[in-house]
This record gives structure tokens, sequence and C-alpha cells, in this order.
């Protein structure tokens, strides 16, 4: 009976182990509380590690030698492949841009946290990230416009817009999107700044270059994963991927998602819609966005910068010194190269 009991317990851990590595394969990615696990694949494949040394330990003991082995096993190779996953999408990351070339654009997204963060403090790494398109999520338009201020007077010009929704409390409640007059002529269309058309609490911008040439830019913000809000998310998380079509896009902001969260929600092989995601590509998709307050590797990468296929991301930074800023998040620098 015992030894039946410890083949059911070893069987159910295997699944449970699958189930958290894998989420997509298993379609429930997007299900409570897989989703808020599966965010901290560092934390995940450290917590397996623990459990394979534990598990070693109790295989001294003779009486439970093949079971204490067999979760060994499990946890074993659960820590490999969380690892591995985590190797696949840039490890330890990257810390430095290459060379700005004449026709590159470079996007900084950071989550403000609302007054948490001086509008100087992000007018000067706007500035020394040489931006041209700059997502703040949690950012007022009275603040996005001092931030513009100061970038102006910092030699950096920039467009100030923004979409709200009163409804939602402080700062949550608006996203400002800073664009570079080099870029054109923006406007933030109407559905987007209205609410007509747009994610569900917190709101996003969708700005179109109204000169017709240029990227469509969408300043993104989806509602975070909690418990009561799963459902308000994953509509999110398909109304930022309807914005990724065929159209030439650069989407940047906080999608309170990692890519795990993306599963299914890809076209043609992209990350999100027809967009890829620019940190993968580059080196620093493994490299934690929030909390601030905890190590990077161990972090969840939920701040993003998505393309089109008209754009190749060239390289990444996550800003670790920034922790101390006042936000919870970590400003994220993306250096895109157009496709000829």
């Amino acid at each position: 009976m015992l030894r039946l009991f410890g083949i059911l317990v070893t069987v159910l851990c295997a699944i449970a182990a699958a189930v958290l590595t894998w989420p997509g394969f298993f379609r429930v990615e997007r299900i409570y509380p897989v989703a808020q696990i599966v965010s901290f694949r560092g934390l995940l494949a450290g917590a397996f590690a623990i459990a394979l040394l534990l598990a070693l330990l109790l295989a001294l003991a003779r009486p439970i030698r093949a079971f204490a082995l067999s979760l060994a096993i499990v946890a074993g190779i659960a820590a490999v492949s969380n690892g591995a996953i985590l190797l696949s999408r840039g490890g330890f990351g990257t810390d430095a841009l290459p060379a700005k070339t004449d026709a590159a654009v470079r996007v900084m997204t950071w989550n403000t946290a609302g007054p948490a963060t001086p509008p100087d403090t992000i007018a000067k790494i706007a500035v020394a990230m040489d931006a041209d398109i700059v997502a703040l999520p949690e950012t007022t338009i009275e603040t996005g416009e001092k931030v513009a201020i100061a970038m102006r007077e910092l030699g950096h010009p920039m467009w100030a817009h923004h979409a709200e929704d009163p409804s939602t409390e402080w700062d949550a409640g608006s996203t400002t999107l800073l664009i570079a007059p080099e870029l054109g002529d923006y406007a933030v269309i109407e559905s987007s700044a209205n609410g007509t058309s747009n994610t569900s609490t917190v709101p996003s911008a969708v700005a179109m270059p109204t000169d017709g040439e240029g990227p469509i830019v969408v300043a993104a913000h989806a509602v975070a994963p909690r418990a009561s809000y799963m459902q308000e998310w994953r509509d999110d998380l398909q109304w930022l991927a309807d914005q990724c079509g065929e159209a030439n896009v650069i989407m940047a902001g906080d999608f309170n998602a990692t890519v795990d969260h993306m599963s299914g929600l890809g076209v043609d092989g992209g990350t999100l819609g027809q967009c890829d995601d620019a940190a993968i590509a580059t080196g620093n998709g493994a490299v934690g966005t929030w909390s601030a307050e905890m190590p990077a590797l161990l972090g969840t990468p939920i701040d993003h910068v998505m393309a089109s296929a008209h754009w190749e991301a060239t390289g990444s930074i996550v800003l670790r010194s920034m922790d101390e800023s006042g936000s919870d998040h970590r400003p994220l620098i993306v250096q895109l190269e157009p496709v000829d």
C-alpha cells in the first residue's frame, strides 16, 4: 500500500512539474493560479533545485530511498528544463546597446508607478538612452509634459501623447507616450483616447502617424492578473495581440505578462499577434523588470517591446541601476533597425 501511495505521489508531482514548466502545452498559462506561479520562472527553477537537494537528503533514509530518488529525478528534470528555458531567452542578460545607426529607433518603456519616479529622472534616462519612443504606463499627461520639457532642455525634444481612464484610481488610469519629432507627426486615435476600444482597466495609447508614414506606436498597459481580474487580463492580452496585425507596429509597455502567458496569441510565428519580443531576440528575455526589489534574475519580465516584421531588434538593456529610483519596475530599452 505504501509503495502504491509513493508511486501516486510521484506521478502527481511529475504532472505538477510538467504543467508549471510547459504551461502552454497544457493550455493553462492564463489560468489562476498557474499564471501567477509561472511568472517567476527563475524562482521556479530555484524551487525545483531545492526540492532536488531535499529529495537527495531524504534518500539517505533507506526505507524511503526509492520514493525519494524518484522525486529527485522529477525535481532534477524540472530544474534543468526551467534553467534551459531561461538560457534560451537570454540567461543572465546583456548590459549594453549597440552603436545607434542613422536608421535605428530606440524604444524605452518604464512603468513609473505614478509620482514615485520624478520627471527629471525619467527625462535624464530617456536622453541618456537616446530614446525616440518612450512608453510610460502609470504616468499622467501632466507628468509626461514635464518629462518632455526636461528632455527638450537637454536637447532632446519629444511630443507628448496620452490615454486616460478616469474610472481607474490614481496615476494607473493614465498612460503617456513620448515620440521624437523626427519620426513624424502622431495622434492618439479616438477609440483609444475615449476607451471605446482599449485595454479593460488601465489604458493603452495607440498613436497613428498623421502623415501616413512611420510605424503605428502602441503604449501598452494590461491589467495585473489578480484573482478578481483574470478575465479582464486575458481580454487585455488578446486586445494587444489584435493591435499587432500586418501593419507596421511598435508596441511597448507593461503587459503584466511574460511570454509564457502569450502562448497561443501569436500569429505567423509572432510572440503576440504578428509582433516579436525584442528582449528575447537580443538576450534579455529572462531578466526581470518587476519587481525592482527583487534580484533581476529572480524577477518577472513583464515589460516588453514588441515589433512587427518591419523591424529587427539589434540590442536591448534592462536598467538594473535604477532600482532605487522609486518605481517598482525597471526600464527596458531596445534598439530596432528597419528591415529592408
